[in-house]
C-alpha cells in the first residue's frame, strides 16, 4: 500500500494562504444591498422607490409603453443618471392577478418591445444594479421614462421587498 505524500514544508505558506482565502472569500462581495449608501455607491446614482397604484400611473405607464422603441436605445447608451426612481405597482403584481386590462393589453400590444427593453436593463449594469437592489425582476419591468436629463423612471409590476 502507498503512503501518500506529505507537503514539504515550501509548500505550507501556500496551502494556508488558500485555506484563507477559501474560507473568507465567500463574505468579500457581501456589500448588502439593503443599504442605500451601497447601492448609491455602486449604481453611481441616486436610487429611491415610490409604492402607487396602476389606476393612479395608467396615464404615465401606458404613454411610458408605446414610447418603449424609442427608449430601448436611451438604455442602451446610458451610463450615468443621477437619479432612479423605481415605482412599485402593486396592484400589478404577479400574486395580485398582474396589471390591469389596460395595461396588459399595452403590454401585448409592444410585446416584442417591451421584451428587448427588459434584455437591455438586464445588459445595463447601471439598471441592472439599481433594479436588483431593490428586488425587482427585469421582467417585471412594464416600462421606462426619460423624464428629465439624468432620470430615469422605471415602472415595475412588483411589490417591495419590505
Amino acid at each position: 500500500m502507498a503512503v501518500p505524500a506529505l507537503p514539504t514544508p515550501q509548500w505550507l505558506p501556500v496551502l494556508v494562504v488558500t485555506g484563507f482565502l477559501a474560507a473568507t472569500l465567500p463574505f468579500a462581495n457581501a456589500q448588502g444591498l439593503e443599504n442605500p449608501e451601497t447601492v448609491n455607491r455602486i449604481v453611481g446614482s441616486q436610487v429611491n422607490q415610490e409604492v402607487a397604484r396602476t389606476t393612479a400611473e395608467i396615464g404615465k405607464v401606458s404613454s411610458a409603453i408605446d414610447r418603449t422603441r424609442e427608449n430601448i436605445s436611451t438604455v442602451r447608451k446610458t451610463s450615468k443618471l443621477d437619479k432612479v426612481d423605481i415605482v412599485f405597482l402593486t396592484d400589478a403584481a404577479r400574486s395580485e392577478g398582474g396589471p390591469p386590462p389596460a395595461i396588459e393589453n399595452k403590454v401585448r400590444q409592444h410585446k416584442d418591445d417591451v421584451a428587448e427593453l427588459r434584455k437591455e436593463i438586464e445588459a445595463n449594469a447601471l439598471l441592472f444594479n439599481a433594479i436588483d437592489s431593490r428586488r425587482v425582476l427585469a421582467q417585471d419591468v412594464l416600462a421606462v421614462e426619460f423624464d428629465d436629463p439624468g432620470k430615469i423612471v422605471i415602472y415595475a409590476a412588483a411589490k417591495p421587498s419590505r
